[in-house]
């Protein structure tokens, strides 16, 4: 069985998930973590759980849901892995940040450890995680999907009772409703899904009470 721990990190209240099983083994996803205090709890769950982190992965590259990535890749040896289509977003991020919150803040990235594709699979101890892609908030913005657990990690992709906003560079609207429409609406109605801020929700409630999706 999956055990889901969430924090909530930064100055934009980013969901960062670290996702574990009997095994021990765990993925993190999308660490924001900014300030000191944050990663240290991170790392601190890990160290009581005795956890063995195995990828860092992340459902879009914008600037609030990296903010952890060069800590995680010097504190795990884990380099992040996104959507191949989001390299650019991953990249341009402290430009991108720079033009949303109009001041610098430090920003170190690592290189990016692998660009996952629509449909594939990773591994960590008895689960896996299938890749989805749902672009629209970002060119490469994807969300994973545990079939076996009945959950999915939506980023911005998806949140409780929104959608991402697509007016940021590379945006577009009419894709990432079809996308929802298509590819995440019709998954199970009991699936919870997990978003990159705010509270959970579930796919039958996101099809009934969604305006952008209805």
């Amino acid at each position: 069985m999956l055990k889901i721990q969430i924090f909530t990190v930064n100055f934009i209240e980013e969901n960062c998930y670290v996702l574990s099983d009997e095994t021990r083994e765990a993925v993190i996803v999308d660490c924001g973590a900014f300030f000191p205090e944050e990663r240290e709890a991170i790392r601190q769950y890990v160290e009581k759980e005795g956890l063995t982190l195995r990828h860092h992965l992340l459902t879009h590259g914008h600037f609030d849901h990296i903010f952890g990535a060069q800590y995680v890749a010097d504190t795990f040896g884990l380099l992040p892995q996104l959507g191949a289509d989001d390299a650019t977003t991953y990249e341009q991020a402290v430009q991108q940040m720079r033009a949303f919150i109009h001041r610098d803040m430090p920003l170190s990235l690592p290189p990016i450890g692998a660009k996952l594709n629509d449909g594939d699979v990773v591994n960590f101890g008895s689960h896996a995680l299938r890749v989805i892609n749902t672009p629209g908030h970002t060119p490469g913005g994807v969300c994973y999907y545990c079939e076996a657990e009945a959950i999915l990690v939506s980023g911005d992709s998806l949140f409780r009772r929104e959608i991402g906003r697509c007016d940021l560079p590379g945006g577009n609207e009419f894709q990432l409703i079809n996308g929802l429409r298509q590819r995440i609406l019709t998954l199970p109605e009991a699936v919870k899904v997990y978003p990159g801020h705010g509270p959970a929700t579930t796919v039958g409630e996101e099809k009934t009470g969604n305006p952008y999706l209805r």
